[in-house]
């Protein structure tokens, strides 16, 4: 955000006793390591062997020297079904490490890959087989090398689980094959599938290339067999697919031999595809024969419903030192922008006297009513920025939602900038949007609000406020945006900051969970259309899950048992916490309802995309953040499959406040952020962040190309924040599109006019419509710059569209921060350009 001061140091307050405790291992059962034969690649002394991490015994232990590329692996003595590992790392622990299944102890799969650990004791979910178990340790956190207390393995030995079965026959026998690519007429797809091993498919010398299967009709598997010619895949996965295009990740091999093998997968697929990433060999990929059997692992179903986890804090009036209890969240995330914790207080109804709810980063209050009013608090829900000196800037995730403030002293204080939701909200009184002494402040978002007195923004830069009623607004500084607001002001853009209009064409409120007795349920609103005012008490239409009918996620989950719940039909509920996936999670159902608490965030690993959503009605995405990963993800949000094209005007798919960030928290890469294909798709309140400040950033570190891509019709975005990509930070090549409000920054860190020059023009639009698009109609888009790296670049415009009748963008603006570049026009060729330092924003306000 704007002029932001680089040079603070964000330092996380220590947690406290009394904060909900983190998870950890406790098991009842004996591990199946304990005993058994361990090594590693070294011990740092003799009073430190391998043995001591399977011994059970806490007060010894197992070091390694201090260099990274460390293991250590122990022999189960005879193959197992491994569901789980336990790491009790010493303070020389891993911070970004894998867990590998062996059937020989020399060829090695990954089960499960770490990557940001923070220590104490780890429980991981994994799913596979194997005789050896082994860490192989990536990074260090400390100088030392990696020290392990414990390190316990558990599941079930004799290969499949109890009450399975896996069928000897080969499924894919004589079925319909195709591949990326064959050598030549000889090697073709259906070679690998024929029974016969003296013919074989084999493909082009280029990386990447699969071959796939169809087995006829959606099937159990068990078990894949690979024979491979002397050209075989070093690294490779095997996946599963229902309908040929959403892929799903059954197993992840990386470092293999060749020759023959087998790998346990579980897991469902009417396809199977064998996709190689690396070649062993100059030539291409080759396979004599694949194998794939059906039958099913024995493993139980996922089970909905249960608590809420560690980091949700249930409370109600009575509860004891409940101001404490703020008070000491709020003492560890104040500051700690870029780090792990994750917290949703949950207010049951009634009323609290008294309090003052301070939010920190990653911190989120709600009531559990099925309407705002029947959570009263007779105090506030603060957020200020005396961490940051004053400056509101950085005041990101965070949110509150469904609860009524009386406030103290008649006026709450909400200074917040992005990813910072205001929503079911009503405030009896005022609503201050400044820090305190009103210092620099870019925000932000109300929702389904009333606010009985007068909201003052003072020093925030910009504001979208959508179907909710307030009792006046003071003023503006850019661009203060309003759709379905009553007592909203009037439009005044050419002279002032307003764009007004009556109604919002067509909106749907956020999923929120609520108690109805002593049962908790989600509540899924209706659809709205040329909505004015707040959607309650009345709540007309909508549906209410019950909790029974979510699998709620807890912090150690893993996307296999993720999407095993979707695929049995359930919904999912995040529980706060970081997740690291290793697969796609496929999101196929229409109407699935993903809900995250307290921000939780999602980190896909080893380059697979986060989420995608197949094109079917009704998918509710609402309330959670995904982090890109360090290894380049094509996309990190997938909404609908590419060239979809059902109509879901009826019962659109919804992404309300779903955040994506690349880098800050470290580095991160990702081609697209967020892809829409599918049509008619809402998106309400979402912020697309390439990160300027933080860890891992640079304009190659965390290099994302594209924030958000629509290529299916008839979407619709409300509150639209993009910022600071590579290239185009928004591209709509779908046809009727709108967006009503839109704030961009192009990326700070562009190196130099050369690096952004294309097609002849310098600088990627903020927001480009495809000259193929005919009809698409835009309000209320702001584009700064603050090129940071190069205060000499002249970015030509901001907004860039074909001209022709059906495209129309009103109320358009670019400003020049503080004279750290410039514009040369706002639209086209249109709009005169910014100049000098004095923050005066350039305007159109219609266009053509």
């Amino acid at each position: 955000m704007r002029l932001r001061s680089m040079g603070v140091a964000l330092v996380a307050t220590a947690a406290l006793v009394t904060l909900p405790a983190p998870i950890t291992a406790t098991a009842a059962d004996t591990p199946l390591s304990q005993g058994r034969t361990a090594t590693s690649s070294s011990a740092e002394n003799a009073g430190t062997p391998s043995q001591n991490a399977v011994d059970g015994d806490t007060a010894t232990r197992w070091s390694s020297a201090a260099s990274d590329d460390q293991w250590l692996q122990v022999d189960l003595g005879a193959t197992a079904s491994v569901t789980r590992v336990v790491l009790d790392w010493e303070a020389a622990y891993g911070k970004d490490y894998k867990i590998q299944l062996s059937q020989d102890g020399s060829t090695w799969t990954d089960a499960k890959t770490v990557t940001g650990g923070d220590g104490g004791t780890d429980t991981l979910d994994v799913s596979g087989q194997g005789r050896y178990v082994r860490m192989q340790g990536v990074h260090r956190a400390t100088p030392w090398g990696y020290s392990l207390w414990e390190f316990q393995v558990f599941g079930t030995t004799g290969g499949t689980a109890p009450g399975g079965s896996c069928d000897t026959a080969n499924a894919a026998q004589g079925r319909p094959a195709t591949a990326s690519s064959v050598e030549n007429a000889g090697t073709p797809a259906t070679a690998a599938f024929d029974g016969d091993t003296g013919t074989r498919w084999s493909s082009q010398a280029s990386d990447p290339q699969w071959v796939r299967v169809d087995l006829g009709a959606v099937q159990d598997l068990c078990k894949v067999d690979l024979n491979w010619e002397a050209a075989y895949a070093k690294d490779f996965r095997i996946e599963a697919s229902a309908d040929g295009q959403s892929w799903q990740t059954l197993k992840s091999v990386t470092g293999a031999t060749g020759g023959k093998a087998s790998y346990d997968v579980s897991g469902s697929g009417r396809y199977v595809r064998v996709h190689g990433t690396a070649r062993a060999t100059g030539y291409g990929y080759s396979l004599w024969e694949v194998a794939v059997h059906t039958g099913t692992t024995g493993t139980p179903p996922v089970e909905g419903g249960g608590d809420l986890g560690p980091n949700v804090i249930v409370v109600d009036p009575s509860t004891p030192n409940l101001q404490q209890k703020f008070d000491q969240v709020f003492a560890q995330q104040e500051s700690n922008q870029f780090g792990g914790g994750r917290y949703q207080f949950l207010l049951k109804p009634g009323t609290y006297n008294g309090i003052n709810a301070q939010l920190g980063f990653y911190t989120s209050v709600s009531g559990l009513g099925l309407n705002p009013d029947d959570t009263q608090i007779n105090g506030d829900i603060t957020v200020d920025a005396g961490w940051f000196n004053g400056n509101a800037t950085q005041n990101f995730w965070r949110s509150a939602e469904n609860l009524a403030i009386t406030p103290s002293n008649g006026t709450d204080r909400w200074a917040v900038a992005q990813a910072a939701p205001f929503r079911r909200i009503h405030v009896k009184g005022g609503l201050n949007l400044a820090p305190n002494g009103y210092g620099w402040a870019s925000g932000g978002y109300i929702a389904d609000s009333k606010i009985d007195g007068t909201v003052g923004p003072y020093s925030q830069q910009q504001w979208y406020t959508r179907d909710s009623s307030v009792g006046g607004w003071t003023n503006g500084v850019w661009n203060m945006t309003f759709t379905g607001v009553e007592g909203a002001p009037g439009s005044n853009f050419e002279t002032g900051p307003y764009t007004t209009l009556d109604t919002t064409p067509i909106s749907r409120e956020k999923p929120f969970l609520y108690l109805d007795g002593n049962e908790y349920k989600v509540r899924v609103p209706a659809k709205r259309t040329n909505a004015r005012g707040v959607s309650w008490p009345a709540n007309a239409g909508g549906t209410s899950l019950p909790l029974s009918q979510f699998y709620v996620v807890k912090p150690g989950a893993t996307a296999a048992t993720i999407n095993a719940a979707l695929d049995q039909g359930l919904n999912l509920l995040f529980t706060p916490g970081v997740y690291h996936i290793d697969q796609t999670i496929e999101v196929d159902r229409a109407n699935t309802v993903v809900l995250g608490l307290g921000l939780a965030t999602i980190i896909p690993d080893g380059g697979v995309d986060a989420m995608h959503v197949a094109d079917v009605d009704g998918v509710r995405l609402a309330g959670f953040l995904i982090d890109a990963g360090p290894v380049n993800s094509d996309t990190l949000l997938r909404i609908g499959t590419p060239g979809g094209n059902a109509d879901h005007a009826a019962n659109p798919t919804t992404m309300q406040d779903v955040f994506i960030r690349v880098g800050g928290a470290g580095p991160g890469k990702a081609t697209d952020s967020v892809v829409v294909e599918s049509d008619d798709v809402i998106i309400d309140h979402t912020w697309i962040w390439r990160a300027d400040h933080g860890e891992g950033v640079g304009w190659e570190t965390n290099r994302a190309d594209y924030g958000l891509r629509v290529n299916g019709d008839d979407v619709l975005a409300t509150g639209l924040f993009v910022e600071h990509f590579n290239k185009y930070d928004v591209y709509w090549s779908g046809e009727r599109g709108r967006t009503i409000f839109f704030q961009n920054e192009k990326a700070y860190d562009a190196p130099n006019e050369a690096a952004i020059t294309h097609d002849g023009i310098v600088g990627y639009a903020a927001y480009k419509v495809a000259d193929s698009v005919n009809v698409h109609d835009a309000v209320a888009l702001g584009s700064y710059c603050n090129f940071t790296a190069d205060p000499g670049i002249v970015q030509h415009h901001g907004f860039q569209v074909p001209v022709k009748p059906g495209v129309r963008m009103r109320n358009l603006q670019v400003i020049s921060l503080g004279g750290m570049g410039q514009y040369r026009h706002v639209v086209n060729d249109t709009g005169a350009g910014t100049s000098g330092t004095d923050t005066v924003p350039s305007k159109v306000v219609q266009f053509p």
